[in-house]
């Protein structure tokens, strides 16, 4: 049997989770991305966008979590040497957490980085060698 959890009998209290995760890329890619040379355009404004969008799609991505009220979210990368981490906090006011929605929003902007610099990124055979997401985790939650 398979059943969404019933949580009306949960208290209203406000509710943050984040969540963080990394790709790996190659350095001339991250140098193209600073510097807004990505063909496809600006990598982590339009991922910061494709982040906010997954954690309000979150319910219809993952089919038994409850629609709730997203009061506010927070999309941060950092550059690193070997790539971009991406870290994402969802805040609501609700009778249930946000983690799936944090990480939603990760997986989200993750992927879209990876769809923007492909084109940079993949080998002559066509294949990515060391393009990677990984280190995908809830970092925090706090419950009222």
């Amino acid at each position: 049997m398979v059943r969404m959890v019933d949580i009306g009998h949960k208290k209203i209290v406000p509710r943050m989770a984040r969540a963080g995760g990394f790709i790996v890329l190659k350095k001339e890619t991250l140098s193209k991305i600073e510097s807004k040379e990505v063909p496809k355009g600006d990598v982590l404004a339009v991922a910061q966008t494709a982040a906010i969008l997954a954690v309000k799609r979150s319910t219809e991505l993952i089919p038994l979590t409850h629609p709730i009220p997203i009061t506010g979210t927070d999309v941060d990368f950092k550059i690193e040497k070997n790539g971009v981490h991406a870290e994402v906090e969802v805040r609501s006011i609700g009778q249930t957490g946000v983690e799936m929605e944090a990480l939603s929003g990760v997986v989200g902007a993750l992927l879209t980085i990876w769809d923007m610099v492909k084109g940079l990124e993949k080998d002559k055979a066509g294949q990515y060698p060391t393009t990677t997401i990984k280190d995908i985790s809830v970092t925090k939650k706090v419950k009222g």
